[in-house]
């Protein structure tokens, strides 16, 4: 079998799977798990096999024209190189793990057959993205996957939170669609194809006439799909889905796909150096702004959302200073060790009654409970630090030594200033992530108080997973040099300096972060013991009475979730003491701000929510009582007119008689009156 009819299968195969879930998930539903897993493992299987043909050679390129068009013509085509094919593999391994995850995590859930389905479908979607060789095709995957991502969502569509969640997350990634959907009209108009290829050939050729209009325009798309600023508020919201589906979204579909179009469409970028300083700012904007975030947050959810914003700030830094090798291989390695945090957080969540950081560090004994998760989440958040030798540290050093090679002005593609601006922000972020990290492993798994449940092991689909996705988050930055013949030969390599600055930042930021954490430790032993009376007046007693009561309010609402609900034993008892959090000295009176996401969503909420509802309550008011006025006018007439004519209506003949012989009588003298004028005329 050719290499392009594998690849072909790898997407198909778990649409088909997508496909007979839904149409066998009642009648059959024993057939859902095997439908849900097999499908997509064999595709992983065959994409692995396409991977291994494909060898980081040449690309191989096949098309058919689907339909005439009469002008730019419409192609269904494929484009294998290398980046695609190994982005191929992490979309595989991931959504296997994530299938198979899910047939424990969600055993109990009366939707699991269409929760599945939609999976299988999510993940043919992205691997129909990933494989195109044509924008309009690379189109329709690329909104499936919206589609199925507000399903997903709201799997949990009896709460608010969900239903909210699953909304502002179509529509906010559909505000840059539209946008990119222009753009991707603008490219195609001008290299007179949507094939990719040829439009690659073009952007060579300098055949572009607004290449800095067509990049900002598909910039807008991006921004909305890989929740970049300032369309990345929706993604933290995403957590009120099921926790595998956070994984997928995170680690190898969605989000990853806005990247990966910038990867594969670079020289389009590339040929406007105002476009890439524009992606510079945003990817610096969002890496540092994530990062602050994630240290206030209290959901761990919440946490590794912002996380992911800001790693995939990390991946378009690299692309905006001309280097999509760097990008790629940070995509995949953050693919694998995000994918283990967000799987390893459902078994915390599943074995605590909670996804409440606050409710977790006031149990004692939680690693011991979940050695599994323990151990894997500790390898995760290693490589998310980027200490060597895990993942993490080689992918995100070839982003600094991309920036750093810029910075010194030796691209030919981006400016000095993208790569400066890109480095600043990247070392800066490397110590936020390794605070934050810190900060969720020692809430986690070092708390103190109440013994955590205890529910017996947790099921081998669940920590079975977590075991495999340990060995890319560990090993897969050691592959640096054998992927480079994937990634068009590009070294990938740390230098010293990027290796000094990066890995320098990210201890300080631990070191800080546990000095901290045991000066937050030792205050919250000492405070439930002292005087309340005396301490009355107390600034610093106000406000830490404040910081227990939100934490005892987070934790409670955490329990309550419906996704907490379905897939733990019970609930523990929420503690009233504090919290030991070193994320609020950290930050101090940033972390208020931190929070909520320094307020985005109430400005937009007062820039454009509020404005449209408004403009749509006057339109409504100008519909009903202008337009309608205008309505009931036009009818008001022949309807009175209609009541005078009915009351003649009596159904008395003598009345009848009596208004002939009268018209009779008018008549005769209208036309006797008339006869007279004519004569005397």
């Amino acid at each position: 079998m050719s290499t392009p009819t594998l690849a072909v299968l790898v997407p198909l195969l778990p649409f088909l799977g997508a496909l007979a879930g839904l149409l066998l998930g009642r009648t059959a539903p024993g057939f859902v798990k095997p439908l849900a897993v097999l499908p997509t493992l064999a595709a992983a299987v065959i994409a692995v096999l396409v991977a291994f043909r494909q060898g980081g050679g040449k690309a191989i390129d096949t098309a058919t024209e689907l339909t005439p068009t009469g002008s730019v013509p419409i192609e269904l085509s494929l484009h294998l190189d290398g980046f695609a094919v190994m982005v191929a593999v992490l979309v595989g391994l991931v959504a296997t793990c994530v299938q198979i995850y899910s047939t424990a995590y969600l055993r109990e859930d009366p939707r699991y057959p269409s929760y599945a389905a939609l999976v299988s479908l999510f993940t043919s979607a992205m691997l129909l993205v990933v494989y195109s060789g044509d924008l309009m095709v690379l189109l329709v995957g690329w909104e499936i996957m919206g589609i199925c991502s507000y399903f997903l969502v709201g799997h949990y569509w009896e709460t608010e939170a969900a239903r909210s969640a699953s909304l502002k997350a179509f529509l906010v990634t559909k505000l840059g669609d539209v946008p990119f959907l222009i753009g991707l009209f603008a490219l195609a108009t001008d290299a007179g194809s949507f094939r990719i290829t040829k439009i690659l050939g073009t952007v060579a050729a300098g055949g572009l006439d607004h290449p800095t209009l067509i990049a900002l325009l598909l910039l807008a798309g991006v921004a909305g799909k890989s929740a970049q600023f300032p369309l990345h508020t929706w993604l933290p919201d995403a957590m009120a889905g099921p926790t595998p589906v956070s994984a997928l979204i995170h680690a190898a579909t969605m989000v990853a796909a806005g990247v990966y179009f910038v990867a594969r469409l670079l020289p389009v970028f590339a040929a406007s150096r105002a476009a890439l300083v524009v992606l510079a700012v945003m990817a610096a904007v969002t890496m540092v702004g994530s990062a602050l975030a994630a240290l206030a947050q209290d959901d761990i959810k919440r946490v590794l959302a912002y996380s992911t914003i800001g790693q995939l700030g990390y991946m378009t830094g690299a692309l905006a200073v001309g280097d999509r090798a760097a990008a790629v291989f940070h995509l995949l390695s953050h693919g694998a060790f995000k994918a283990l945090l967000f799987l390893g957080a459902g078994v915390i969540i599943h074995a605590a009654g909670t996804n409440s950081l606050a409710a977790m560090s006031r149990m004692d004994g939680l690693a011991k409970r979940i050695p599994d998760a323990f151990w894997t989440m500790t390898i995760a958040l290693l490589a998310l630090a980027a200490f060597p030798p895990f993942a993490g540290f080689f992918s995100k050093e070839a982003v600094l030594v991309a920036a750093e090679h810029t910075a010194g002005g030796h691209s030919e593609l981006a400016p000095s200033a993208a790569g400066w601006v890109v480095l600043v922000a990247g070392v800066l972020t490397a110590l936020l992530t390794a605070a934050y990290a810190t900060r969720l492993w020692l809430m986690a798994f070092r708390g103190r108080g109440a013994a955590a449940p205890d529910h017996g092991k947790e099921p081998v689909a669940m920590t079975g997973v977590l075991w495999l996705l340990a060995i890319p988050s560990v090993g897969f930055g050691l592959l640096a040099g054998p992927l480079s013949d994937f990634f068009d030969g590009r070294e990938l390599t740390p230098s010293l300096t990027t290796s000094v600055l990066g890995t320098g930042a990210a201890a300080v930021g631990a070191v800080l972060t546990y000095a901290l954490w045991q000066r937050a430790q030792a205050q919250a032993a000492l405070a439930p013991a002292a005087p309340s009376g005396a301490a009355a007046g107390s600034h610093a007693t106000a406000g830490a009475t404040a910081a227990v009561s939100a934490a005892v309010v987070a934790a409670e609402s955490a329990a309550e979730s419906p996704e907490v609900a379905e897939v733990t034993h019970d609930h523990p008892v929420v503690s009233t003491a504090p919290a030991a959090d070193p994320g609020r000295a950290l930050l101090g009176p940033l972390h208020r701000h931190a929070a909520v996401g320094f307020h985005l969503d109430a400005v937009y909420d007062r820039l454009f929510v509020r404005p449209v509802r408004a403009t749509a309550a006057l339109v409504r008011f100008l519909d009903r009582e202008v337009v309608d006025s205008y309505v009931r006018g036009a009818g008001l007439g022949p309807r009175l007119l209609g009541g005078l004519v009915r009351r003649a209506q009596t159904g008395n003949v003598q009345s009848y008689l009596s208004a002939l012989l009268a018209g009779a009588v008018v008549l005769a003298i209208a036309t006797a009156v008339l006869a007279n004028v004519n004569a005397g005329s």
